[in-house]
């Protein structure tokens, strides 16, 4: 037993020692500098910003000129429909509604396609901006020696710019592959037929539902 735990000892003195050279070793070695900075002050004096949500402003005045128009129409149509509607027939008074449900789906479609346009119209235009942004990042990174530069800005992306000799994908991946490749292979399940269902028959089928106002432009 004296024996035994004589070579525990031995064995865990070792142990400590290895710790102790591990910790030493990585106390000896430069820290990695990091720094951080705010992506909207960043934003807000990038060159050529002020120049390019000019530009994107005067580019979709048409569109909301155009939504604006659409709009005004169909409440409008609406508040005809509103008076007249006492006085209508049922026949009448269904054919209107289903021409002012038709009029406020096509004015919801077309608001839509607008904001799409303007969406990718403003990506194009910030684009070139954002990407001198971070030029700058990476150059000042690279001069001071930065292995990262985070962000300040809450619920961002943390990691601006940073050393590419930090990025360790590539050997997790290997790793990754080489565990996947050493476990045994598994048996496919057997296929079974999806159950299918039954469609059900006779529901009654719902009122045509009121006409609502739609939302005003851009909201």
């Amino acid at each position: 037993m004296r024996s035994t735990f004589r070579v525990a000892a031995l064995a865990g003195a070792a142990t400590l020692m290895l710790v102790i050279g591990s910790v030493t070793a990585a106390a000896q070695q430069p820290a990695a500098r990091l720094a951080y900075v705010n992506p909207q002050a960043l934003f807000e004096n990038a060159p050529g910003r002020a120049d390019a949500e000019a530009a994107f402003r005067k580019e979709t005045e048409g569109y909301r000129a155009e939504l604006s128009r659409l709009n005004d129409a169909l409440n409008q149509a609406l508040s005809d429909f509103q008076k007249a509607e006492p006085k209508l027939p049922a026949a009448d008074k269904e054919k209107r509604q289903r021409a002012l449900q038709a009029k406020e789906d096509s004015l919801r479609a077309r608001q839509q396609e607008l904001e799409q346009k303007a969406s990718q119209r403003q990506n194009e235009l910030m684009a070139p901006i954002m990407e001198q942004v971070r030029k700058v990042l990476e150059d000042i990174r690279a001069e001071d020696g930065y292995a990262m530069i985070l962000s300040s800005e809450p619920g961002s992306s943390p990691i601006l710019a940073a050393d590419k000799n930090l990025d360790i994908t590539e050997r997790v991946v290997a790793r990754l592959r080489s565990v996947a490749a050493a476990r045994p292979a598994t048996q496919t399940p057997a296929q079974t037929t999806p159950t299918q269902t039954k469609a059900a028959t006779g529901a009654p089928v719902s009122a045509p539902s009121g006409v609502t106002r739609p939302k005003p432009p851009g909201a």
